[in-house]
């Protein structure tokens, strides 16, 4: 909490209170990577009021540079996200007047974050050329058209951000396999961000990447286990200021991420290891007969003749989704998700703009007492992470 605070003040505080729906959750990470490299003093936390997300109470939350690099991050992004919603038409947007709006408060968002990022060195021109390569990439992809190939200005734009916070902590030995982490991250989001939405992409007749190049879904499981393994032993090439300051960046990218991959595929596995058999499924998926497809996601339907599926069977139901909101329609649910602690103790919980459901942040910490917050400190002994089993191994001393 104390980075996502951290990041929605230093929102507020550079880029006026509007500038406060930006906030999103993959700029944690980079406020967690900067202060997880320089080590937490007093110079890097900051005691905030009081605020109606956090029930009216006050806490201690980041600033500084690492807050201000993900502000900075996340204002670019989110005007890129708001010109895609533009560009699609998606509900108010598809008014012209509205869409007329939406791209003035794109274009000051673009500006406000390259002031920003040039007060701390980050040149968000590398973002805005990833965005408008995407863009064309889109228009130019089609069956057969490598995945990452698609991919590609999502891991250059992410690459970028968290190689600079090895800038911001004084750490510059840490830059490259901080840049080799940001870029497999941003593979990994973006094919899950499409595995997640190949359905409702279907329906409406969005551009799905998996769709249009016609990828298989074995293969775009084998990039997704591929990229986790690798943000991990990237992390293992990064010097944090100690083992406590580096817990929190450790489960967010060694641990968690694994798990995204399971919760898209809808598999569950030993997910800090990182393990692919030869099909490209997590090691204890389930096997299938001799000479069948691995199995696939349980919620979604595959493209084309090849597609996989069960002899003669139905694919099960998808997993129940909330409404699908519009950018400020997302914010005032998202508010109101705050406001409630849904998003800490409902689960699942739904996503305020996507409808998809979400494991509430204190779930994770069902059986962890106050051992190590959440493993948030990675300590000797601590058996607390969810969904661990015997034998598995991380690679990490944390004891799950």
């Amino acid at each position: 909490m104390a980075h996502l605070c951290g990041l929605c003040l230093a929102l507020r505080g550079e880029h006026g209170q509007f500038a406060r729906v930006a906030t999103n959750y993959d700029g944690l990470v980079i406020s967690v990577l900067v202060e997880a490299q320089a080590g937490r003093s007093d110079g890097w936390r900051r005691t905030a009021g009081p605020c109606p997300l956090r029930g009216m109470r006050t806490a201690s939350v980041a600033q500084g540079e690492g807050a201000r690099l993900a502000a900075t991050v996340s204002l670019v992004l989110a005007s890129a996200k708001v010109r895609d919603h533009v560009a699609d038409g998606d509900g108010a947007l598809a008014r012209r007047p509205v869409a007329a709006a939406a791209r003035r408060v794109a274009g000051r968002w673009d500006r406000a974050g390259a002031r920003s990022g040039a007060e701390i060195g980050f040149d968000t021109a590398v973002l805005l050329d990833a965005v408008g390569r995407q863009q064309e990439i889109e228009e130019l992809a089609g069956a057969g058209t490598s995945l990452l190939t698609v991919t590609e200005p999502t891991e250059t734009a992410t690459a970028a951000a968290f190689g600079h916070t090895a800038v911001l902590a004084g750490k510059p030995g840490n830059r490259a396999p901080l840049e080799e982490a940001g870029r497999l991250f941003g593979r990994l989001a973006h094919l899950l961000d499409a595995v997640e939405d190949l359905v409702e992409d279907a329906e409406t007749g969005a551009w799905n990447p998996i769709t249009a190049t016609g990828a298989d879904l074995a293969e775009v499981r084998r990039l997704c286990d591929d990229a986790a393994h690798g943000v991990r032993l990237a992390l293992d090439d990064v010097e944090f200021a100690c083992k406590r300051s580096g817990g929190l960046a450790h489960v967010l990218l060694a641990h968690e991420l694994p798990r995204a991959v399971d919760r898209a595929f809808g598999t569950t596995s030993c997910t800090h290891t990182g393990d692919i058999g030869d099909t490209g499924q997590a090691a204890d998926a389930p096997e299938s007969s001799q000479g069948a497809p691995p199995p696939q996601s349980p919620w979604f339907t595959p493209q084309g003749p090849d597609a996989p599926g069960g002899p003669g069977g139905t694919p099960p139901e998808p997993p129940d989704r909330g409404r699908r909101r519009g950018l400020i329609a997302g914010c005032a649910v998202w508010a109101g998700l705050f406001c409630t602690c849904q998003v800490c103790c409902r689960d699942p919980y739904h996503d305020p703009w996507s409808g998809e459901p979400r494991e509430g942040w204190c779930q994770k910490c069902s059986d962890c007492a106050d051992c190590c917050d959440c493993c948030g400190n990675c300590c000797d002994g601590c058996d607390c992470c969810s969904n661990c089993c015997d034998g598995c191994d991380c690679g990490c001393d944390c004891g799950c």
